[in-house]
């Protein structure tokens, strides 16, 4: 095969004839659409080789951050997009003089077979995105520092005193005891706020799906981290609920981030049906 007899595919989008106009995508490769006459649906590419790229884990990383900066671009120009995760690769089929292809499909370019895959699945891939125009991605990741959640507590265990007379074995007991205090404290009131608000995003967002903390922080227990999809002029009223929250509970913190295209709402079968073409 010759070397671009690929398609690297970031993207399924609605057809809009700018989409990918000036976007660049991994190691600041121009990106193109390839349309699918007699449906609604493009797909968003650049060409490639038939290998999957392979590099150390900066390097994976960087293409990563490349790959879903040319995806937001898209999604913010067209409103909607289905992404494909990294290395999703589209081949060419060998052309009979390969000695490797028969039968009367030999031979297919690699953007004649995502045309044939996308056109199969146009129904199904159009839907999708019809559902997801308008809406975003935004995820809140709630917690409780457990030493707010214990302040006017502290020195309640001190002998009459003070600590200073204390052996070390002593102050490592009360040390401990005081942490034991705190993260029990702390989670009575993760629990009591994680259904109150939960049901309070869930009043204003269309989705909700509970995920693993984007970070962890030492002295902090989790009440809820979530992905919400949410409609781009309902972002404000999940900020308003988030406020509310800080403003009752000042041992609560708030990671709030986004909005992104709606990654973790995305039904996947038009991933796993790429994957299958690769080389």
């Amino acid at each position: 095969m010759t070397e671009h007899t690929a398609l690297y595919v970031y993207a399924l989008l609605p057809d809009r004839p700018d989409a990918a106009d000036g976007v660049t995508g991994i190691d600041g490769r121009p990106l193109r659409l390839v349309r699918v006459p007699g449906t609604s649906v493009a797909a968003l590419v650049h060409d490639a080789a038939p290998t999957p790229l392979e590099g150390g884990d900066d390097q994976v990383r960087r293409w990563v951050e490349e790959q879903s900066r040319a995806v937001d671009t898209v999604w913010e120009r067209t409103g909607s997009v289905l992404p494909m995760t990294f290395n999703v690769l589209v081949a060419a089929e060998p052309s009979p003089e390969d000695g490797d292809a028969a039968g009367p499909a030999a031979g297919r370019s690699a953007e004649q077979r995502l045309v044939e895959w996308v056109t199969e699945q146009a129904a199904d891939i159009g839907g999708q995105l019809e559902n997801l125009a308008g809406r975003c991605e935004l995820r809140v990741d709630i917690t409780v520092d457990r030493t707010a959640a214990t302040a006017g507590g502290a020195g309640e265990d001190a002998p009459e005193g003070g600590p200073d007379g204390l052996s070390p074995g002593m102050r490592r007991l009360m040390a401990k005891q005081r942490e034991h205090r705190a993260r029990a404290t702390a989670g009575q009131l993760a629990d009591t706020l994680h259904a109150e608000t939960r049901q309070r995003l869930l009043a204003v967002a269309e989705d909700y799906r509970d995920r693993g903390p984007t970070h962890r922080v030492a002295g902090e227990t989790d009440v809820l981290c979530a992905a919400l999809l949410v409609r781009r002029e309902d972002i404000d009223a999940v900020g308003t609920v988030l406020t509310e929250l800080r403003a009752r509970q000042p041992a609560v913190r708030v990671r709030f981030l986004g909005p992104w295209p709606p990654y973790s709402f995305i039904d996947t079968a038009h991933r796993a049906r790429a994957e299958e073409m690769a080389p």
